[in-house]
C-alpha cells in the first residue's frame, strides 16, 4: 500500500461513493477550514451534508468483514475509503485511485478505526444549487479558454504552412503529446491529484512515477525538476514550430542535443532506481519520435552551419524553464494551504 499525502480528495471521493450531491471547490474549502483532520472532524463535516456518521474502533480486525461498505478506514498510510470487502480481499479508494489488496495485507496496515455513514434521502451540500451554478460557470471559462487556444493553434498551423509537410504535422502532434505527459509530471511533482496521471503511471509499474520523482535524480543540477525542463522544452518547441517556420532546423538540432538524456534516464530507472516511471518513458519515446520526424523530414541537414538563431532558441528554452521554476513553489504553497 502506498502512502498518499493529499487529504483534500478524501471528502469528495467519499461523497461521490455515497451518492451525495457536492461541488469540489466548496467541499475542499470546508476540509481546509477543519482544525483537525480526524475521523471525528470528518463526521462533523458530513453532518452538514445530511450524512450522520459514527466512528468505531474494532480491536478484532477480522470483524471488518462484517461492515457494510463504503466507509472510511484509517491506515498507517492515511485514510482510505473501503468500497468492497470479500472473504480474501479489500477494495479501497485512495486519492481517487481504486486498489485491491489481500484482506490480511490490509488488516496489517489498518489501525481498527472506521467511520460509518448513513446518508439521509435528501442528503446534499448546503446551498448546493448556488454552488453548482458557480461551478458550472467556472468550468465554462476553462472550456472557452481551451477553445480559444485550439482555434489560435489551428490558425497558426494553417497560416504558417505547418500542414504542408508530413514531418511537421507529426511533430506538432508529438509536441502536444509531450506537453500533456510533462504537464502530468508537473502535477505529480506538486502532489496535485490527477486521476489520468495515476492511470498512466500504473501502466508499467504502480507507484513508479511517485518513486522516481522522489529521488534526487528527478532534479536537473538539484535545482530544476526534469518535469519542468520537459514542459519548457515541448511548449517552446510547439510555439516555435507554429510561429517561426524559419527556426525548424534549429528545433531539429535542439532535439538532437536532448537525446543523450534519454539514455541516462532509461539506464537510471532500470539499474539504479529499479522503478519505472511510465510518464518519463513516454517523454523519452516522444523525444525519439521527434528525432525521426526531424531526420526524415530533412530538417537536421539544414541546421548547419550554426547561427545566432540556435542560441536564441536556447535562451527561449532557458527563460521558460526559469519562469516555470519560479512559479512552481508558489503553486505548491497555494496547494498546501
Amino acid at each position: 500500500m502506498q502512502k498518499h499525502g493529499n487529504i483534500h480528495t478524501l471528502i469528495t471521493d467519499y461523497l461521490q461513493v455515497l451518492g451525495v450531491p457536492y461541488t469540489e471547490d466548496y467541499a475542499i474549502s470546508r476540509v481546509e477550514a477543519m482544525p483537525f483532520k480526524t475521523l471525528f472532524g470528518f463526521s462533523k463535516l458530513l453532518e452538514e451534508y445530511g450524512v450522520p456518521s459514527e466512528g468505531y474502533f474494532l480491536s478484532d480486525k477480522s470483524e471488518i468483514t462484517k461492515l457494510t461498505p463504503p466507509f472510511i478506514a484509517n491506515t498507517v498510510a492515511g485514510f482510505t475509503i473501503v468500497t468492497d470487502i470479500a472473504s480474501d480481499k479489500v477494495t479501497y479508494l485512495s486519492q481517487g485511485v481504486e486498489e485491491t489488496v489481500p484482506l490480511d495485507e490490509y488488516q496489517k496496515v489498518w489501525d481498527g478505526n472506521v467511520l460509518l455513514s448513513f446518508p439521509t434521502q435528501d442528503a446534499h451540500e448546503p446551498d448546493y444549487t448556488k454552488h453548482a451554478r458557480i461551478d458550472f460557470f467556472q468550468r465554462a471559462k476553462r472550456w472557452v479558454l481551451l477553445g480559444a487556444v485550439i482555434l489560435l493553434l489551428g490558425y497558426l498551423f494553417i497560416v504558417n504552412g505547418v500542414w504542408q509537410h508530413l514531418s511537421t504535422i507529426l511533430i506538432t502532434a508529438i509536441d502536444l503529446g509531450g506537453i500533456y505527459f510533462t504537464y502530468l509530471l508537473v502535477q505529480k511533482s506538486l502532489n496535485i491529484h490527477n486521476a489520468a496521471a495515476d492511470k498512466v503511471c500504473g501502466v508499467l509499474q504502480t507507484g513508479g512515477c511517485d518513486s522516481i520523482l522522489e529521488t534526487k535524480a528527478s532534479k536537473f543540477f538539484g535545482l530544476f525538476g526534469w518535469s519542468e525542463v520537459g514542459f519548457a522544452y515541448f511548449s517552446v518547441s510547439l510555439l516555435t514550430l507554429l510561429l517561426l517556420p524559419s527556426m525548424w532546423p534549429w528545433l531539429a538540432l535542439c532535439n538532437l542535443c536532448c537525446l543523450p538524456f534519454t539514455f541516462w534516464s532509461i539506464w537510471y530507472q532500470r539499474f539504479r532506481a529499479h522503478k519505472w516511471c511510465t510518464l518519463c518513458v513516454c517523454v523519452q519515446a516522444s523525444l525519439w519520435l521527434l528525432f525521426f520526424c526531424y531526420f526524415f523530414g530533412g530538417w537536421l541537414k539544414e541546421a548547419l552551419p550554426l547561427s545566432l538563431n540556435f542560441f536564441a532558441l536556447g535562451l527561449a528554452y532557458l527563460s521558460v524553464m526559469l519562469g516555470l521554476n519560479a512559479i512552481m513553489p508558489l503553486i505548491e504553497n497555494k496547494d498546501k494551504h
